[in-house]
């Protein structure tokens, strides 16, 4: 019996000493950050609402405002972020090479993408859905109107891959015209060449503001598939991944907690809530087991906001795109949006 204690005395020890070991872990790319003194975020070539830069090369959307939450965990400052367009076809390159430390743009999670290219998603921040635009002049009302049509789609994407699914799988016929470069796709569409273009519902509305007449064409509202999508690294260095996956959840926690940009110094110094103070780095040290100081969360709600001041400034109500919540609610409130609790 008093060796069965000693050895579960010593494994005890040694689980320990392992996860004290896990927790001092190096970063090389957070270490690389902090050298530099700004995170590389890839982003979309350009959706409004999601990742748009305007005529002075200043970005916006709520990926962007991701990156930018990243930045002020990180450094302390929001700013601190440089900004890499890429495409489709780009975005797993630039992303695997080391171009970027972290890919934030309209990117669907799923099981190849996991399995096979070297990625790993680090949580949901937009649970998107695809369907089609079309003219408003052509009737079409639903997906199913479109059998017989032609439809523009970004190569590689997995619209694509899902139009030809789902339009088969019910025995109807539609020709689907690839483009390397999603602006082509909407160009052609635009231009008459597609009876309609295929994307997020988001993305779509995105894409609509900046037509020449987007009252004109119509978003149909039935959607042929779930893609949510979020933040996405590189295989490996996983303290980089824990500090991404973490900022995510805490803007997601942040709202669920009733913490804003305007009430976060109140919430750090007077809330009795033992996870509010966790959070916002009044107690528990959370930001010093990942190498960040302990206000972590504090400067990017501060700078930034909670996921609902970004999504409805970005996508939401006080946005051109207008996109009510849907599944990115919180799920307190009927929607799909959550983040494991900060104890």
């Amino acid at each position: 019996m008093r060796f069965v204690c000693r050895m579960a005395a010593a494994a005890a020890f040694l689980v320990g000493s392992g996860a004290s070991a896990q927790q001092l872990a190096p970063s090389p790319t957070l270490d690389a950050i902090k050298a530099r003194g700004h995170v590389e975020c890839g982003v979309h070539l350009g959706l409004p609402g999601f990742s748009f830069a305007n005529d002075k090369g200043e970005w916006s959307g709520l990926d962007v405002d991701y990156c930018r939450a990243l930045a002020a965990a990180i450094l302390g400052d929001a700013t601190k972020v440089k900004y890499t367009p890429t495409s489709v076809q780009q975005r797993w390159p630039i992303l695997q090479s080391g171009q970027v430390d972290v890919l934030s743009r309209n990117t669907t999670i799923t099981f190849s993408r996991n399995a096979t290219l070297g990625i790993n998603f680090q949580g949901i921040n937009f649970y998107e859905g695809q369907t089609f635009i079309v003219k408003t002049a052509s009737g079409a009302k639903t997906p199913k109107d479109l059998d017989g049509a032609t439809v523009c789609v970004a190569a590689g994407s997995t619209e694509e891959k899902n139009a030809a699914d789902w339009f088969r799988e019910r025995n109807l016929k539609v020709t689907i015209i690839n483009f390397q470069k999603n602006d082509d796709a909407i160009s052609a569409y635009d231009q008459g060449r597609c009876d309609a273009y295929t994307a997020g519902i988001g993305a779509l509305a995105g894409q609509r503001i900046k037509f020449k007449n987007p009252e004109e064409h119509q978003i149909l509202t039935e959607i042929i598939s779930n893609d949510p999508q979020g933040p996405v690294t590189r295989w490996g260095d996983e303290r980089w991944q824990l500090v991404v996956r973490w900022v995510l959840n805490g803007t997601i926690a942040a709202e669920a907690l009733g913490v804003t940009s305007k009430n976060v110094e109140e919430m750090k110094a007077k809330s009795p809530s033992a996870e509010v103070r966790r959070l916002l780095g009044a107690e528990g040290k959370f930001g010093q087991m990942m190498g960040l100081s302990d206000d972590w969360m504090f400067n990017a709600i501060k700078q930034v906001g909670n996921y609902g001041e970004s999504y409805e400034r970005t996508v939401g109500m006080g946005s051109p795109l207008k996109l009510k919540r849907g599944a990115n609610e919180l799920w307190t409130k009927g929607g799909l949006l959550y983040s494991p609790p900060f104890q």
